[in-house]
């Protein structure tokens, strides 16, 4: 499950979701200390709007081991990332993102 520890992604993109993923929204457990509002409706989780990126829930170091401080409650964009990659199949975003940490793709789909 490669996904799992590599990280790149965590560290390569803005993550932007509807506020309703907040654990104050309807359905949502993003916990709302992690998130900055952009709009009445976006917000964006903290760090993944720095240069380079990098998400406050990334925890260890991309390429080696990580872990997502909040794997279980993360918002959509995370959990709509690269759908096939704990399978160790990677997609162009997720080849991107391994590319900006030296890391090869994952096996073609």
């Amino acid at each position: 499950m490669a996904c799992l520890f590599c990280g790149a992604c965590c560290a390569a993109f803005r993550v932007d979701f509807h506020r309703t993923d907040l654990a104050s929204g309807e359905s949502g457990c993003v916990p709302e200390e992690l998130a900055v509002p952009l709009t009445a409706t976006l917000v964006r989780m903290r760090g993944t709007d720095e240069a380079p990126p990098r998400c406050v829930a990334l925890e260890g170091a991309v390429g080696r081991s990580v872990r997502c401080s909040i794997y279980a409650r993360r918002p959509g964009p995370c959990r709509d990332f690269a759908p096939y990659a704990p399978l160790g199949i990677g997609d162009d975003a997720c080849d991107r993102a391994r590319r900006r940490y030296g890391l090869p793709p994952l096996a073609a789909g």
